[in-house]
């Protein structure tokens, strides 16, 4: 009987550190976010199935991460875009879905790589704009962020590590991490180019895979786009880096402007988005 007792209060202790470690919250560590209060936000979806973030830059374009679409081509899947959501599931009346007219990614992203980890979507018609969607500015003077800075990722990202998912777009508050601390070897060891930019993933708390594409949000503007790259959510010792949309300017209004080419992907295979 005794032994009994030992291996049952084993076991609730066990169960205890099991729930401790388990990470709590949104996004790994954040919240619910305000219903539309962030009206930008874009949920990328490839066969009715949220597969990414996005934010809208105009009327007719969303800005988003290259490696979500790596696998996919046009002859297979239906890639749309779905504004003024909230929920994924839940009717709402701001909620529309649009079809990808074009999608550039940039010509220089690769699946092997976090580099230029861009793409833009050309919805097939203007969206319909209202308190719900809204353009979001995006930072066009190439210059770092400074560290401490507060910004806000949002998604409908991952929320565990198990993997679960949620229906209502959740956010979180991460400050900036400077590139030469983010470069030290005990986090990035050098990876992280002048067109990258970090910002701390404190235990639990990180954007995750499907917040990829999200933006970065500082002072009311876009400064960064979520990358997808291969790192573990939620590892204080693996900032998240972040593509810094000031260094790509020229790309982004050549390509809004009609200047670049239609559906293109980076060659090869690589490993699932995140």
């Amino acid at each position: 009987m005794a032994d009994l007792s030992v291996r049952l209060a084993a076991l609730i202790l066990l169960g205890v550190a099991l729930c401790v470690a388990q990470p709590r919250g949104r996004i790994l560590g954040g919240s619910q976010a305000e219903a539309h209060g962030r009206p930008y936000m874009a949920s990328v979806q490839v066969n009715g199935t949220h597969l990414c973030g996005g934010f809208l830059v105009a009327e007719q374009w969303v800005l988003s991460a290259a490696h979500c679409l790596e696998h996919v081509t046009t002859n297979e899947t239906l890639v749309q875009v779905l504004l003024g959501a909230h929920s994924l599931s839940q009717p709402e009346p701001s909620k529309r879905l649009y079809d990808v007219l074009r999608a550039v990614p940039h010509p220089g992203s690769r699946w092997d790589t976090m580099d230029h980890d861009l793409l833009l979507l050309q919805l097939s018609e203007n969206a319909t704009l209202g308190p719900a969607v809204k353009p979001l500015p995006w930072q066009q003077e190439d210059r770092d962020v400074a560290a401490g800075t507060l910004c806000d990722v949002a998604g409908w990202g991952v929320i565990t590590h198990a993997g679960r998912k949620p229906d209502l777009l959740q956010y979180l508050l991460l400050p900036v991490m400077d590139r030469a601390t983010c470069n030290l070897r005990k986090y990035h060891d050098g990876t992280v180019t002048e067109r990258m930019m970090c910002a701390e993933s404190k235990r639990n708390k990180d954007s995750c895979k499907g917040d990829s594409g999200g933006p970065l949000v500082c002072n009311g503007v876009a400064e960064g786009v979520v990358t997808s790259g291969p790192r573990v959510c939620g590892e204080p010792k693996k900032p998240g880096i972040y593509t810094r949309v000031a260094s790509y300017t020229a790309w982004i209004n050549s390509v809004m402007a009609g200047g670049a080419a239609t559906w293109g992907k980076p060659e090869g295979q690589g490993p699932e988005e995140q």
